[in-house]
């Protein structure tokens, strides 16, 4: 976790306490933010399962592992008004680098997210702990690594119930991987639309005949759609009559084994895309492909950073070197294949420095949820202090249609040094895409333009022509 940008606060404010937007929906458990400090606030409630979670040797273990965030009780804060009945006790976490969503991950990552809930649940039962809820938003990353960030949401297991956990899992893991898997319909786009996730009923109107005897279908989609219709038309105390039947938690358990079979049988074998073999098609010999990552090791290491995007990251090649010199980089991609990829070979590096997430900066993710506040901007969740924008600006510029100029303030406004990558109208890979265009298309889309408009926005330090003169690449800092 990392407190949102908010270019509107002063300073003082901002080191004021203050509730996260998007931490409302648990009464017994609060995020907020007290001068850069990620802190939780539990009720008397959330308290004694926090007192239960601590002890636990799961716990210890999950946290040495690095799979649930670091978390002490601290004493040294003043709990900020609109936590109802004061705070029983405090939390403080450590951060995560980057905050990101699931509709911004490829599919192997939202997979690698779902085990890792099933494995700390399962591990939980066996010291009487359960989850009161299975969000997609509980985990975080570092890197390739996944991480469970919602403490509050451990708690001592309720005698004789069943997990309350299990439909927010189908809606917001399940169900997604399932859509990709069998139907190769991308989640992402579902994600965004909906924030609680695909809903059984509207999976199963997706779901053919010969799908319903695909492994998962039968039961997790068509009789749970059918069994939410039914509850939603009864007034049954289900969960009493559970508690009354006497519910175990080893039924809770071996539902968990089940499904975390499942999720591990499901995969996703993407086909070709545009960008996804870009890397072995691209028209640089080796002797300008060597000029070209010795110009951006260079502005990489011309200093230290902090954060850095890869924006058109591909197969994170450059992402590798930004991570030579920085604490951390985001290499965002349009295309979820690609980015699949990546992340499949950081995981397996064990990379915890590179974040590879599906996103178009043609159409980044917006503020969503209640008010617009329970989810950030791409950019309100940290902004680059280095960006590398490589073979990227005719995507931009004429697939997406956005003028030179507008995308080059963008970048501006991030307050970002750049290194940026600008093929010319005579570069095969431009040419192909003007070429779908109508005459005369694109006139801001040339070499002198594109130069004036960045010169009239960053300071240039360095250019060096690649390619027989038809790619230009650019080191600039913001003026």
């Amino acid at each position: 976790m990392s407190p949102p940008e908010n270019p509107d606060l002063n300073a003082a404010e901002a080191a004021a306490p203050r509730l996260e937007p998007g931490s409302f929906r648990d009464w017994d458990s609060r995020v907020f933010y007290d001068d850069g400090r990620i802190l939780r606030a539990l009720s008397e409630t959330g308290a004694r399962d926090w007192e239960a979670v601590a002890r636990s040797r799961f716990f210890g273990e999950s946290v040495a592992a690095g799979q649930v965030v670091e978390t002490r009780e601290v004493d040294d804060v003043v709990v900020p008004e609109g936590v109802a009945g004061g705070a029983a006790a405090v939390l403080e976490h450590e951060r995560v680098p980057f905050v990101s969503y699931p509709y911004e991950w490829p599919f192997a990552m939202l997979r690698d997210a779902a085990l890792l809930q099933l494995d700390l649940l399962g591990r939980a039962l066996r010291e009487d702990l359960t989850l009161k809820d299975a969000s997609s938003y509980n985990v975080q990353w570092r890197g390739a690594q996944p991480i469970f960030i919602d403490i509050g949401s451990f708690e001592r297991l309720p005698e004789g119930e069943p997990w309350q956990g299990y439909r927010q899992f189908c809606l917001l893991f399940l169900n997604p991987l399932l859509l990709q898997a069998y139907k190769g319909v991308p989640f992402q786009p579902w994600l965004r639309g909906s924030l609680g996730g695909i809903a059984p009923g509207d999976l199963r109107r997706l779901m053919s005949f010969r799908d319903r005897f695909r492994r998962g279908v039968m039961t997790h989609v068509i009789l749970h759609a059918r069994l939410e219709r039914k509850h939603e038309e009864s007034a049954r105390d289900v969960r009493g009559e559970l508690r009354k039947a006497g519910f175990r938690k080893e039924l809770i358990a071996a539902n968990v084994r089940r499904l975390e079979k499942l999720v591990r049988s499901l995969d996703w074998a993407p086909g070709g895309s545009e960008w996804s073999d870009y890397g072995a098609t691209t028209s640089y010999d080796d002797e300008g492909a060597r000029r070209k990552e010795a110009f951006v090791r260079q502005a990489v290491h011309s200093r230290s950073w902090g954060l850095a995007w890869d924006v058109g990251c591909n197969e994170a090649r450059f992402s590798r070197i930004a991570a030579e010199n920085a604490r951390y980089v985001v290499a965002l991609d349009g295309d979820a294949a690609v980015v699949d990829r990546a992340y499949r070979e950081l995981a397996s590096e064990g990379r915890t420095d590179i974040l590879p997430l599906v996103a178009d900066v043609t159409d980044p993710s917006p503020a969503l949820g209640w008010a617009g506040l329970e989810r950030q901007t791409l950019a309100g969740r940290g902004r680059p202090e280095l960006t590398l924008c490589l073979a990227v600006i005719h995507h931009v510029a004429i697939s997406g249609n956005v003028p030179v100029p507008e995308f080059l303030s963008w970048l501006r406004d991030l307050g970002t040094a750049l290194v940026i990558e600008f093929p010319t109208r005579e570069d095969p890979r431009a040419a192909a895409l003007l070429a779908r265009k109508r005459p005369g298309a694109h006139p801001d889309y040339d070499r002198e333009p594109f130069e004036r408009a960045l010169a009239e926005r960053f300071e240039v330090e360095r250019t060096e022509e690649l390619a027989g003169g038809t790619r230009i690449l650019y080191f600039a800092r913001p003026r």
